[in-house]
């Protein structure tokens, strides 16, 4: 059977019901029928984002009445009250935007009139920038209104492009929730009330471990050469000192080459650009969902290259032997979907360990893969940025770049970046291995935007080559925090009662909170994660991964104890609210049901009967 896990790795008990995906403007034309039905999405969409807007005016006018009633209560007053009221006047500039982007998405029309109204437009040379619907011909300076686009409708204005307005609204829907935690993070002695973030996958475990290493002398070494332009596909030294690292714990039978690395600022850069260079607008990618939600971003920001999601579900059947099962079956069937609506697929996207799901791929599974995309005369991008973020010692991790014979070598792509297996994802440093010389040559563009600075190249391949203290110091503390923190998380959730994915690997587990949602629709899904957000915790909902069912959420474990006692008691806080609410809720309900039942008339007394 193919999917199958890692030999060795605990089975996890069943866990315990559909994402939309986005595509540009078809060419097809709609019948009425389409019509309709297209018309309906959009004013779902139009109400769902309206409904988005108001929710977070509603929390940020809380955030900004809390900051208003709490006094400065730290020790250095003056600089206290800088912050506090450098922070006021930040969420009012926000209140503002808010407040102005509501308004002016309604559409408009006659005084009291608050229907939606689909966008009247016409064609423009730009039309078709950014997958958006052709901009009003008439607009005039100053003016807003609004229009599709592959992600949602956004307000726009007349100072952007329709590519700049695609953009914004992708930037402002991805980011939005880490906006608002940036601007108010959670600290333990200055800001016990703000944000905490278990929503960004980010490795806080060992950071004094680094900044200790980092601080040491072979670290401040500033040579002239390390103050200029540099090798657009990273500096030889680093490249050198990636292609040993990978050799050595990637296990592979023979020594990478390092004219088969690029080097970029971050492994969202490196997939970004690999999309760029592999596909043309339009095309598309398989991703088995739930998968890592930065895909989407990545892929169309440049790009636009669509992902096809193949749906994996929890249940367990006799075609699924465990929770979110990959098969080629599964694969085959969604490539021919995706044959038949007209998308041409040119790869597909695997991540080992999987995230969000923590699953470790078999090599027996990853060939089956494979064998699958070599078929189809597909790439295959292995993103494998978790590699050494395998804590339970009962699971091996096998790098597709250890098989000895691969199917089709030069259409085999592996990512890897130092941001989670080692605590800097301020670094930004993400690297490609491919066979594919032309790839490399072409990935190489991309340094010219998305380079490392030089500095950071040197102590990069200072910390890399250092193998004495990854190996003795670094990943036995490392993997003894990741083992103490998901005991910690999975205690919590088993005495709330909470199912989740037990797995052994990555920063992450994979929680089920369907029980919290009444009814189990994305909407309700939206409004606890919204619900965690009035607690000050972000969590990041199954949507964001594409995930078929909802009601699943990625709980981020990788971060130091005091925070996590912190997180996990608002979490247990919002869990019973919702249970309480849903409670009063379904009695709510069953009193109405009882009142609208006709009572049946009980027959007349005989003494009545005698009158």
């Amino acid at each position: 059977m193919s999917g199958n896990k890692e030999s060795g790795s605990r089975q996890p008990a069943e866990a315990s019901g559909n994402t939309q995906t986005t595509s540009g403007p078809s060419d097809t034309p709609h019948t009425p029928c389409v019509q309709m039905r297209d018309q309906a999405l959009r004013y779902r969409s139009i109400h769902t984002q309206l409904m988005e807007m108001v929710l977070t005016l509603q929390q940020t006018v809380e955030d900004h009445i809390m900051q208003l009633t709490t006094r400065p209560q730290q020790r250095d007053l003056a600089l206290e009250e800088q912050w506090h009221g450098q922070a006021i006047r930040e969420q009012e500039a926000l209140l503002g935007r808010l407040l102005f982007q509501i308004v002016s998405f309604l559409p408009a029309g006659a005084p009291g009139d608050q229907s939606v109204q689909p966008p009247c437009t016409s064609t423009d040379s730009r039309g078709d920038v950014g997958g958006g619907q052709p901009v009003q011909a008439n607009r005039q300076t100053g003016q807003m209104f609004y229009q599709e686009s592959d992600f949602e409708n956004t307000v726009i204005s007349y100072d952007l492009s329709n590519r700049g307005i695609d953009i914004s609204a992708l930037y402002h829907l991805s980011f939005r929730d880490y906006d608002t935690y940036q601007g108010n993070k959670y600290h333990k002695d200055k800001n016990t009330l703000g944000y905490i973030n278990l929503g960004t996958s980010e490795n806080k475990l060992c950071t004094d471990l680094l900044a200790e290493r980092l601080s040491q002398s072979d670290m401040t070494y500033v040579d002239e050469d390390l103050l200029q332009y540099t090798d657009w596909r990273g500096q030889p030294f680093l490249r050198k000192e990636v292609a040993r690292f990978l050799t050595f714990y990637c296990k592979t039978p023979k020594p990478l080459d390092p004219e088969n690395v690029v080097i970029l600022n971050g492994c969202s850069a490196v997939f970004s650009a690999l999309a760029m260079v592999l596909c043309d607008p339009g095309e598309a990618f398989l991703v088995p969902t739930p998968a890592y939600g930065g895909f989407a971003f990545s892929t169309h920001l440049y790009a636009k290259v669509k992902l096809v999601p193949v749906h994996l579900e929890s249940q367990v059947t006799e075609a699924n032997g465990y929770p979110f099962q990959l098969t080629v079956d599964k694969l085959e069937h969604t490539l021919l979907r995706a044959k038949i609506e007209g998308k041409k697929v040119r790869g597909l996207v695997l991540i080992n360990p999987q995230n969000p799901l923590g699953d470790v791929y078999s090599q027996d599974s990853m060939m089956e893969y494979l064998e699958f995309a070599k078929k189809y005369n597909l790439h295959v991008i292995v993103d494998e940025m978790y590699m050494l973020s395998v804590f339970d010692e009962a699971i091996t991790f096998h790098s597709v770049l250890s098989m000895k014979s691969l199917p089709d070598p030069n259409k085999t792509h592996v990512i890897w970046g130092a941001s989670k297996d080692f605590c800097i994802s301020g670094f930004r440093f993400g690297a490609l291995y491919t066979h594919n010389r032309e790839v490399a040559s072409a990935m190489s563009c991309f340094g010219y935007l998305h380079s490392i600075s030089g500095i950071a190249q040197y102590k990069l391949r200072q910390l890399l080559q250092d193998r004495e203290w990854i190996d003795n110091i670094y990943l036995p503390s490392y993997h003894f925090r990741l083992q103490e923190a998901h005991r910690y998380v999975t205690r919590k959730l088993k005495a709330s009662k909470v199912p989740f994915l037990n797995r052994g690997s990555g920063l992450y587990v994979w929680i089920n909170l369907k029980q919290y949602l009444d009814p189990c629709t994305f909407e309700e899904e939206l409004l606890l994660h919204r619900r965690f957000l009035d607690h000050k915790l972000i969590l990041s909902p199954g949507k964001t991964f594409m995930c078929k069912e909802p009601g699943w959420f990625r709980l981020v474990f990788a971060a130091r104890p005091h925070l996590l006692r912190n997180a996990m008691r608002r979490f247990q806080q919002v869990l019973v609210e919702q249970a309480q609410e849903r409670t009063v809720k379904q009695l709510e309900d069953a009193m109405k049901e009882e009142v609208s039942t006709p009572q049946p008339e009980a027959p007349a007394s005989p003494a009545l009967r005698k009158s």
